[in-house]
Formats: C-alpha cells, structure tokens, sequence
C-alpha cells in the first residue's frame, strides 16, 4: 500500500498547487512558460498515476478488508456513473450548458466516481485510493470556487447542440466504459 500511497501523493501533490501554492504556481508558469510548465506538469502527473495505479494493483493481491458493501451498491455506482462520465466529457466541449453552469465539471466527476467507489468497494486500499481522490476533488472545487469569486471568469456561452452533444458522448463513453473497457483498464468486471 505504500507505493499506492507515494502515487497518489505525487499525482494529487501535483495536481494541489492550485489549492495549497497557487501564487507559487503561477510564478514558475510565468518563469519557465506555459508549455514547459505543463509538459513537466504532465510528466511528474504521468509518474505519480503510474505508480498509484500498480501499488493500487498490488494492494489488491492481498486485500485487508474494512467491510463488505452490499450487492445493491454496485447498482447505484453504475446510476452515479452516467452523470460523472456526462461532467467529464462537458469539460472538453466547448459552449455546453453544463459547463456553463457548473464552472468545475471534472471536479464534480472525480467527486461522483470516487464516493461512488467508495460505497462499491470495502478494501482498506480502495478506501485510501478512492478517498484520496474525493478528498483532493472537494478541496479543488472549494479553491477553484474561490479563485472564481476573487476573479470571475466570463460569462460562458452555451448551445443546446453542444449540450446535447455533450449528453450523447458521455452517454456512450458509459456505455464504452462500464460494459466493455472497466474490465481491461482495471481487471474487475463492473458488477464482478
């Protein structure tokens, strides 16, 4: 559990700046330029998931559990996976209503997919992994609402066709990702 562990501390340290050194963030942005930022950003973010991702899998291989979720859990998990799945992809499609009015959908996203998990699954290691993340996305969209009320961003425009495209993508990377991918990407069927 330890290296699942240094994972996560690499990858939500990374991924804290915003929240715990923001000015600081700034400063090496406007230091070393956007692009250099992000790519080493990108690299150390790359790191930190791989290693969460294997110790998380190691983990696995001998499991200490905390409790047993009952079966009817996993069936909410799968109902609050279709709004997580439509919050990601509103993040990447331009003038959406969702977006427009959320401000943060991927926070919200890792919010959902991560208590979600959490209620699925009573594996010591599932609890830290999964809980990391909700706790890292509850403070990101409490630092990312104050930065938004400090500097308010712009009024987003919104279209009823990138809406509806946003609905309809999301909708089938669910479909794509809990009846097909989940079991490559992570080992576990859905409902396993």
């Amino acid at each position: 559990m330890l290296i699942m562990i240094l994972g996560l501390l690499i990858f939500l340290g990374s991924h804290s700046l915003r929240i715990v050194a923001d000015d600081w963030r700034q400063a090496q942005v406007q230091r070393l330029g956007e692009t250099p930022w992000k790519l080493a950003h990108s690299a150390v973010s790359v790191v930190g998931l791989a290693i969460a991702i294997w110790g998380y899998g190691q983990m696995r291989l001998d499991p200490i559990f905390v409790w047993f979720p009952p079966t009817g859990l996993r069936h909410l998990v799968l109902l609050l996976m279709v709004p997580a799945f439509i919050m990601l992809v509103a993040t990447f499609v331009p003038h959406n209503a969702i977006k427009a009015k959320l401000g943060h959908p991927m926070l919200l996203a890792v919010k959902i997919w991560a208590l979600a998990h959490l209620l699925a699954n009573g594996r010591l290691g599932d609890i830290v992994f999964f809980g990391a993340f909700l706790v890292w996305a509850i403070l990101a969209f409490r630092a990312a609402k104050q930065r938004d009320r400090a500097h308010p961003p712009a009024p987003r425009e919104s279209r009823t066709v990138a809406t509806v495209l946003t609905v309809v993508i999301g909708l089938v990377a669910y479909y794509l990702f809990a009846f097909h991918l989940h079991v490559l990407v992570t080992g576990m069927p859905v409902m396993g």
